[in-house]
């Protein structure tokens, strides 16, 4: 991916939303939208990734501190509370 000097007044967000269509563009070097399809499309799924690794960690956490548990129902397996 190539490198993009930021101008001193970007914030964070602006950083984090030109990083986002930037790994969008690595992956996908051809493709082309509207104003309305990166919004959704380009940036969405990077927020979307992002949310995942952190839900999955927060997941991880609260299992092993014993305040959720998990139930195996055939190949899914859901979460709840732990019982007391």
């Amino acid at each position: 991916m190539r490198e993009l000097a930021l101008s001193g007044n970007n914030e964070p967000d602006e950083a984090r939303l030109i990083a986002a269509i930037l790994r969008y563009l690595a992956e996908h070097p051809r493709a082309m939208d509207t104003f309305d399809g990166i919004a959704e499309w380009w940036v969405m799924r990077e927020q979307v990734r992002a949310e995942v690794a952190h839900l999955e960690r927060a997941i991880q956490h609260l299992t092993a501190q014993g305040v959720i548990q998990e139930v195996l129902a055939g190949a899914e397996v859901y979460y709840c509370l732990r019982a007391q």
